[in-house]
């Protein structure tokens, strides 16, 4: 019976997965356009600055929103207004008018939109998934993003060299059409009581969230712990295809090779995540996984100077991140009452994302206006030339290896923390 229940979500996670797979070909495809264009990372990290922001900022508010709010009915918005930029992108494209400004400012439209709809997507996949599949259901969303980080740079560069921009957008409103008419169509999301939290101030609800997180040390600390390791990894990202599309041996194509990695690792991970049988201490596994991920790849990328050292790093470093994301899943699931979901939801986006930004600048900044003006002041032969290598992107590896250090540290600085936490099904403690 309850794979029964399964079907509406099952109907609802595919959909959506694949109008993921749409938008993040035109995001990849615009990303390079950017950086062939300047040259600059930083300029390439305000893409995701420019998205990050509003949801940091706004979170609090949307989850107290989305709690009164009907959830198909926001989700549908949502994803509405979000295919409208992509239209607009594709206008400007065909005036051949589009500057970097415009795709910041569409960026953050993007940004918002999500903020709202995140929330909403959370409590709507709570309502629709039987509680003895949350671990599966988290493997099949693992299992779907590997999909896209491994489809993404393929069929995104197939398609540009084939037909330029233009197909590549045409796809993604393609995949958005099917998402939103089986939304509209085919899907019933069950609402919860609403009643009480229509009567409340906005404010009133958005602190209640707050209070909540305040009274559950447990899950403020798994927070706080993401929000650091999100600081880490957003500087990754904003020095990945810095150093990918400068390295000697690198490229399009080796950042396409490295990306597919992560993909396919992600993707064994999603698999694991459906096959292993319920961990006996789902905190443990959380603070192994990432301790792990941080304690390997970055430091692969940092000394590696060739493709297969950095895609041997890639998988080290995504392999058991869906293992993570399970067990987060579940505690956060089973630990935050429905009716207050949506807000706690909002307060955990502020607080453990509001450093992906920040982390994005930041990597931009380093890159830019530190490593690499280091690197190039080095002298041939010495030490730091040959750890690191020499021209553009040595500045971005040796970032890399600084991060290493300060992923490793955040680990166990957390991990210490989190020994004194013990936790069950419904039971913090």
């Amino acid at each position: 019976m309850k794979k029964e229940q399964l079907k509406p979500y099952l109907m609802l996670w595919s959909t959506q997965a694949l109008s993921a797979l749409g938008s993040g070909m035109t995001s990849y495809a615009l990303v390079l356009w950017l950086y062939l264009r300047s040259g600059s990372a930083l300029e390439t990290a305000l893409l995701s600055v420019s998205s990050y922001a509003p949801y940091v900022i706004m979170s609090i508010f949307a989850g107290a929103l989305s709690d009164r709010w009907n959830k198909k009915r926001t989700m549908l918005v949502c994803d509405l207004l979000a295919a409208l930029s992509t239209v607009i992108v594709f206008l400007l494209i065909k005036a051949d008018a589009l500057s970097a400004w415009h795709l910041y400012v569409l960026n953050a439209l993007n940004g918002l939109m999500n903020t709202i709809q995140q929330p909403a997507s959370e409590v709507a996949a709570t309502l629709l998934i039987p509680k003895d599949y949350y671990q599966k259901t988290s493997g099949l969303r693992s299992f779907s993003q590997s999909l896209k980080s491994i489809l993404t740079p393929i069929l995104a560069t197939a398609l540009f060299a084939f037909a330029g921009i233009d197909l590549v957008i045409a796809v993604d409103l393609m995949t958005f059409a099917i998402a939103f008419l089986t939304l509209l169509l085919f899907i019933r999301i069950p609402e919860s009581d609403v009643s009480k939290q229509a009567k409340e101030k906005l404010l009133t609800a958005a602190r209640k969230g707050i209070v909540w997180l305040r009274e559950n040390p447990l899950i403020l600390t798994l927070i706080l712990y993401l929000a650091f390791i999100n600081l880490v990894a957003s500087i990754y990202n904003a020095a990945l295809p810095a150093m990918l599309l400068s390295k000697q041996n690198g490229g399009e194509t080796v950042l396409g090779f490295v990306n597919t990695c992560i993909g396919i690792a992600t993707l064994a991970g999603s698999v694991l995540v459906t096959l292993l049988p319920v961990p006996k201490n789902r905190i443990k596994v959380i603070s192994l996984t990432l301790l792990l991920s941080m304690s390997s790849e970055n430091f692969l990328l940092a000394f590696g100077k060739i493709p297969l050292i950095w895609c041997i790093g890639a998988v080290l470093g995504w392999l058991f991140i869906p293992l993570m994301n399970a067990n987060l899943d579940v505690i956060f699931r089973s630990s935050i009452p429905l009716d207050m979901q949506g807000r706690v939801y909002s307060c955990r986006n502020t607080l453990q994302f509001f450093t992906i930004p920040i982390g994005f600048l930041l990597g931009g900044l380093l890159v830019d206006k530190v490593f690499e003006p280091l690197m190039a002041a080095q002298s041939v032969g010495s030490l730091l030339v040959s750890l690191f290598g020499e021209n553009k992107g040595s500045g971005a590896a040796m970032l890399f290896f600084v991060i290493g250090i300060a992923g490793v540290l955040v680990c166990l600085i957390f991990n210490f923390r989190l020994r004194k936490y013990k936790w069950s099904e419904n039971i913090i403690s």
